[in-house]
């Protein structure tokens, strides 16, 4: 009975005494899932793992295979740089710990087990670096005359490399003047420089340089163009007119860059400002475009005359007038209008100047001197038996009649019987009739009816 048990106890011996990796080999270690590529933006940490089944008395090791540094061995971390770490999970789960990642991280780290011949799977750490501005290669805010040129260069680096384009901060193209006197209008100019020539006043403003490679944050950058030019003054009403006793307001509409000093001065060269009687705004429309703006409260005549707007900046000063006048009120409108019939005795509608026909009766004078209303007076008093149901038409035209002069009426009355003649003449359709009697006749029937 003693002899089996001795037999136990040896092997069980034997059995404790057996290296383990001469037990290990039955169980080979295999590594459970391919090690996942990293993309981390710089700054921020990196974490790999590794999966090994059936490690045994197995180590696992981390290399930076493009510089065969040995960072890490099992548990214990070899390399100098304090930022990499390791941890494990039980005999599966080997991690490897990168903080606040670098560019020089960027590359291949290898997870191997030290059995024969060695096992060992790679992944990538990709360290992208969001865009930023190269300041001394780009642009800053700029000053031109109006018709010059305007370079602005824009440059970014970044990881991977970043898009580069030009916006208008208004949302308004942009515009690109080509050699040839061409032009073409564009929302989004995707170039490292933007180049504006014969530049002018509609093209100043902010310009944005916009830098994005997909990793965030996108980044701007506002540079500002400033167009000078002489300034230039413009006048909706030269004259304007109102009437005593109301408030009127004048208006210039200036552009200037730099911005220029508006005033107003009175043809007397006072200069008018803010008072109880007058108001003067200056309103600005634009970053180069401004309204001015003089009220004067309760016209009187003292007030009537020039006002002369006027804008100055350091490249020049302009000025323009307008000219305030009265306009007559309802009480004055009555006293016109009753000196308008009084001149009305001294011209009719049909006789003038250029009248050279007498009259029989009377001289030139006295028909021009008659009044339209003691002409109108003699009609209907010579119509009132015979037409007084015909309309106001025919009466107008009877007028017209009348105030013709009895030379005139001859003259008619020779082309009329000179007329009826051609016509009535038997070889009419034979010969060729004086076309230019007929012509008058007829005009002259038209307009006698």
């Amino acid at each position: 009975m003693q002899e089996p048990r001795w037999s136990l106890y040896l092997i069980g011996i034997f059995m404790l005494g057996l290296d383990s990796k001469l037990v290990g080999q039955a169980f080979q270690p295999e590594f459970a899932e391919p090690i996942s590529n990293l993309t981390v933006s710089i700054g921020r940490d990196a974490t790999f793992r590794c999966l090994v089944h059936n490690l045994g008395g197995y180590r696992v090791g981390w290399v930076k295979a493009d510089t065969k540094a040995i960072q890490a061995i099992h548990v214990h971390v070899i390399t100098n740089n304090h930022r990499v770490g390791v941890s494990h999970n039980g005999q599966t789960v080997w991690n490897l710990h990168i903080k606040n990642v670098r560019e020089e991280d960027r590359g291949q780290y290898m997870c191997q087990i030290n059995t024969d011949p060695m096992k060992s799977q790679m992944g990538y750490l990709d360290v992208v670096i969001p865009p930023d501005f190269v300041a001394e290669e780009t642009s800053g805010d700029v000053m031109v005359h109006e018709g010059g040129t305007v370079r602005l260069s824009c440059r970014a680096r970044g990881q991977p490399p970043p898009r580069v384009m030009w916006k208008r901060e208004d949302g308004s193209d942009i515009v690109i003047r080509n050699a040839n006197g061409s032009k073409n209008k564009v929302s989004v100019l995707e170039e490292e420089i933007l180049t504006l020539s014969k530049i002018s006043r509609s093209d100043m403003g902010a310009y944005l340089c916009i830098a994005s490679n997909g990793v965030p944050p996108t980044i701007s950058k506002r540079i500002i163009i400033k167009v000078h030019f002489y300034p230039e003054i413009q006048v909706p009403n030269q004259l304007v007119g109102a009437p005593l006793g109301t408030d009127v307001t004048l208006e210039c509409y200036v552009e200037s860059s730099p911005k220029s000093i508006n005033y107003w001065v009175r043809d007397s060269s006072e200069m008018v400002i803010s008072s109880s009687k007058y108001e003067v705004i200056n309103t600005m429309v634009s970053s180069f475009e401004s309204r001015m703006a003089l009220t004067v409260r309760k016209l009187a005549v003292a007030d009537v005359g020039g006002y002369r707007c006027v804008a100055k900046n350091s490249l020049g000063e302009v000025d323009s007038v307008i000219r305030l006048y009265e306009i007559p009120g309802p009480s004055d409108e009555i006293a016109i209008a009753s000196t308008r019939k009084e001149d009305y005795k001294y011209s009719t509608p049909l006789e003038g100047p250029d009248n050279q026909f007498g009259s029989a009766e009377r001289s030139d004078d006295e028909d021009d001197r008659e009044p339209i209303t003691d002409v109108l007076r003699i009609q209907n008093n010579s119509l009132d038996n015979e037409s007084k149901n015909k309309t106001f038409s025919n009466t107008t035209n009877s007028i017209a009649k009348q105030n013709i002069s009895n030379k005139i009426r001859k003259i008619i009355d020779k082309l009329e019987i000179e007329a009826r003649d051609i016509v009535s003449n038997a070889s009419f359709l034979n010969s060729r009739p004086n076309y230019k009697i007929i012509f008058i006749f007829f005009t002259l029937i038209f307009y006698l009816n």
